[in-house]
């Protein structure tokens, strides 16, 4: 399934979304149809999720990411229903992560500052929790949203 022409179609449009079938079958050198059979067969075969657009978090006032570990004493089912509606209805909640180790779920946040983490708090600990432990970025070294290919 992932020859090197899909391979191709997969990076390039997890680098740029908004390219064209007509741009993409340029850039790899083959028809406009059989990119768009490519792509249709990428697309039903599940490699692709979607098609996002991504915002600059510091112009859309939410400068701060952060980093929030949860330990629960709680481990069964009510609980974590209960934990996963509090976090779902949180717009400032990016990623919720169940870890194995001593950290229970970890969770990727942005808010605007310190003031907008501490409103984020008093809702998560809605949820119950035993221990809240939260590291904030101070720089950003590497982000990306592009999987590594070489392994399909």
């Amino acid at each position: 399934m992932l020859d090197k022409l899909n391979r191709s179609i997969l990076r390039l449009i997890q680098a740029d979304a908004t390219l064209s079938v007509a741009d993409l079958a340029d850039e790899i050198g083959i028809s406009k149809s059989a990119c768009w059979r490519r792509l249709q067969k990428l697309d039903g075969a599940g490699l692709i999720e979607s098609r996002v657009t991504l915002l600059n978090q510091e112009k859309l006032n939410l400068a701060l990411t952060v980093y929030i570990s949860i330990r629960t004493n709680q481990h069964n089912n009510t609980w974590a229903e209960e934990f996963r509606q509090v976090v779902s209805d949180l717009p400032q909640v990016l990623e919720v992560n169940r870890m194995s180790g001593d950290l229970d779920y970890l969770i990727k946040a942005v808010v605007p500052d310190m003031k907008g983490y501490d409103q984020l708090y008093k809702k998560l600990i809605k949820a119950d929790l035993f221990d809240v432990s939260s590291s904030f970025v101070m720089e950003k070294m590497k982000q990306t949203t592009l999987l590594p290919l070489d392994y399909a």
